[in-house]
C-alpha cells in the first residue's frame, strides 16, 4: 500500500460530515475526535447509531446471549422469540470448550429456541415456553436452563421471568432463569452485557459453598475463549501456580459461576462487557478487581507481574518471573525476524470490547503505527477512562436496565485487602478498580471514531491509505474489495488463539502474511472498473 496522506484530521471531518444532513453531521462530529494529550478529549459514545448509517453495531440480545452467556458449555441457552433470532443461539463466535470428559456436558453446539410463530405473537408464547424448557429439561437434565427473550417477546408482554420461577420450582433440581434482554431494548449489545451481568450475579454466583483447592486464586473476567484464548492464560496459570477459580465466560461452566464468590482477585480483560459484575463482587463479597490485558507479549508480562505483586507472595513472584523469562525470550526472538517485514505499517482498529485497546499492543510489537481506532459499543469510559463516569449523564435507554442493589453479604463478605493495602498497591502502578481507558495509550495523532460508519470508514480508507484494517464481518468484504487486508477480531477469521505468548507468535505470523502479500495490489475496486455494456435483448 502507499504511504498515508497528510491530510489533517479537521479536513477529514469535514469532508466527511458534507455527505451527511447538517444536523446528522453535527452528531458524528462529536463522536470523531484526536488522541492529542491536553487536547478536547470528550467523545460522543454510547448514543443511538443514526438511523440509515450502515453500523457494526449489534443488538440488546446479541451482546446477552451471544457475548456473555454463548460461551458457557452446561447451560441450555433457550432463545424465546422467531427462528431468525436464533442464529445467536448457535456457535456463531467461535468460543472453544474443554469438558472435563467426553461424558461431561457440552450444550454449545446446540440451538435452542422456541420459534415463535403468528399465532404466539398474537395469542401470546408463554405456554410455548413452558413446553420448550419442560423439554429441554427431559431430553438433558442440565444443572440451569437460561432464556433470552428477544424483540417481540417484549412488545407482547411473555412474562420470561414468571415463567422460569415456575419451571425452577417445578424441576427442584435445575436452575432456571431469564434476561428481559429484547434487541431494542439499548444503544447496542452493550445494555446486553450489562442485562446478563445483573442475571448471572443474582441467579448463580454465590451459590455453591465449597471452595476450590489451590493458592492465590483468581476469576478472570470478560475472556470469552474465542480461538482458544482462554486456553493459553489457563497454561500460564497453571505454570506460575496461580488458581483459576473461574472464567466469565470462556470455556466456563455453571459450577465456576456459582463459586467465583471465593476467588481472592478479579481480573478484568474487557472493561465495557464486565466491569458491572466486578463491582458487585466487590461490594457483595469483598474481591477486589483489578485491569489487565493478556494480548501482546508484553502487555501478559506486566499483566501476570501484576498478579505477583497483588499476592505479594515471593515464591509465586519467583515463579512468574522464571515463566516470563522463558516466554518472552522465545516470543521476541520470533517477533524480531518479522519486524523487518512490519515494520512502519498502518493499522485502523474498529472492535467492540476492549480489543481495539488491547491489539493496539500486538501491532506495537511489530513495529506497526496504529493511525485510527474506535469501539462499536464502547463507553466514554472506555475511552477516556473512569475518572469521567460521575460526569455521564444517566439517559432513557440505561434506564431499561435494572440496577441492582447489592450489599455486603454478612456471611460471604471478606475483606481481602485493607484500604491501606490497596492504596500501597495503586501507588506501585496496579490498576486497582480503574481503567485509564484507550486514548491516553494511543498517538497523540492518531484518530478516534466511536461507531463508525461504512461510509467513514470508506472515507478513512481513501485518504490514509492504511496496510490493514481489524473489524469485523459486516466490514470484512467491503474493505477488501478496496484492496485493503481485513483480520476480523470479532471471531478471528477461524485463527487464533492470539492471546498471551503463543497468541502473540500466532498473531504474528498471520499478520505479517497479511500485509505482505501481493494480492491486494492486484485488486481493483469494483466501481472503479469501466462499465462495459449490455447485450440488449429483442423480444
Amino acid at each position: 500500500m502507499s504511504t498515508s496522506s497528510s491530510l489533517p484530521f479537521e479536513d477529514f471531518r469535514e469532508d466527511v460530515s458534507k455527505a451527511y444532513p447538517s444536523k446528522v453531521g453535527k452528531k458524528r462530529m462529536k463522536s470523531m475526535i484526536q488522541a492529542t494529550p491536553g487536547g478536547p478529549s470528550e467523545i460522543q459514545a454510547n448514543v443511538r447509531t443514526v438511523p440509515g448509517i450502515i453500523s457494526q453495531r449489534g443488538c440488546t440480545y446479541a451482546g446477552c446471549k451471544g457475548v456473555v452467556l454463548g460461551p458457557t458449555r452446561d447451560i441450555v441457552n433457550i432463545t424465546h422469540g422467531p427462528i431468525g433470532c436464533g442464529f445467536y443461539s448457535w456457535l456463531t463466535r467461535r468460543n472453544q470448550t474443554r469438558p472435563e470428559t467426553p461424558e461431561s456436558e457440552n450444550f454449545m453446539t446446540y440451538c435452542f429456541s422456541t420459534d415463535m410463530q403468528d399465532e404466539h405473537i398474537v395469542f401470546g408464547g408463554e405456554t410455548r415456553l413452558k413446553e420448550a424448557i419442560q423439554e429441554a429439561y427431559d431430553l438433558f437434565h442440565p444443572k440451569a436452563i437460561a432464556v433470552f427473550s428477544t424483540c417481540p417477546v417484549g412488545l407482547i408482554g411473555d412474562d420470561v421471568h414468571a415463567v422460569a420461577r415456575e419451571m425452577k420450582a417445578k424441576f427442584g433440581d435445575c436452575n432456571v432463569f431469564g434476561f428481559s434482554c429484547e434487541g431494542y431494548k439499548g444503544v447496542s449489545q452493550s445494555a446486553g452485557h450489562h442485562i446478563a451481568n445483573n442475571q448471572i450475579f443474582k441467579h448463580v454466583v454465590g451459590t455453591e459453598d465449597e471452595a476450590p483447592e489451590g493458592e492465590f486464586r483468581v476469576n478472570l473476567l470478560g475472556e470469552y475463549n474465542i480461538g482458544g484464548d482462554a486456553f493459553e492464560i489457563e497454561e500460564l496459570f497453571e505454570a506460575c501456580g496461580i488458581t483459576l477459580v473461574s472464567t466469565f465466560s470462556g470455556n466456563s461452566t455453571v459450577s465456576h459461576f456459582a463459586r467465583a464468590h471465593h476467588a481472592d482477585l478479579n481480573l478484568v480483560m474487557c472493561h465495557r462487557s464486565i466491569n458491572y459484575l466486578a463491582e458487585m463482587l466487590e461490594t457483595k463479597y469483598g474481591i477486589p478487581w483489578m485491569k489487565v490485558n493478556f494480548i501482546g507479549a508484553a502487555a501478559t508480562a506486566k499483566a501476570l507481574r501484576k498478579v505477583g505483586e497483588y499476592f505479594g507472595d515471593e515464591a509465586l513472584k519467583a515463579r512468574i518471573e522464571s515463566v516470563v523469562a522463558a516466554k518472552l525470550t522465545e516470543t521476541e526472538e520470533y517477533a524480531a525476524t518479522v519486524r523487518g517485514r512490519t515494520q512502519g505499517k498502518t493499522v485502523m482498529l474498529f472492535v467492540g470490547g476492549s480489543r481495539a485497546h488491547h491489539y493496539q499492543e500486538l501491532f506495537k510489537e511489530l513495529g506497526m503505527k496504529t493511525i485510527a481506532a474506535g469501539y462499536e459499543f464502547g463507553h466514554r469510559d472506555d475511552y477516556e477512562g473512569r475518572k469521567v463516569i460521575p460526569d455521564i449523564a444517566v439517559d432513557a435507554d440505561t434506564r431499561n436496565i435494572e440496577e441492582l442493589k447489592v450489599e455486603k453479604d454478612p456471611d460471604l463478605y471478606r475483606e481481602r485487602k485493607t484500604p491501606e493495602e490497596l492504596e500501597t498497591l495503586k501507588a506501585k502502578g496496579l490498576e486497582i478498580a480503574d481503567y485509564e481507558g484507550m486514548i491516553p495509550d494511543m498517538d497523540p495523532e492518531a484518530f478516534v471514531i466511536d461507531d463508525v460508519s461504512h461510509y467513514e470508514l470508506e472515507k478513512l480508507m481513501e485518504h490514509y491509505k492504511p496496510d490493514l484494517i481489524c473489524a469485523g464481518i459486516k466490514e470484512k468484504y467491503a474493505v477488501q474489495k478496496w484492496g485493503v487486508p481485513l483480520k476480523q477480531l470479532h471471531n478471528y477469521d477461524y485463527g487464533g488463539p492470539y492471546a498471551a505468548f503463543g497468541g502473540a507468535r500466532n498473531f504474528y505470523e498471520e499478520i505479517d502474511r497479511m500485509v505482505g502479500s501481493k494480492l491486494w495490489d492486484m485488486v481493483t475496486p469494483p466501481w472503479m472498473k469501466p462499465l462495459e455494456p449490455r447485450p440488449v435483448e429483442i423480444l
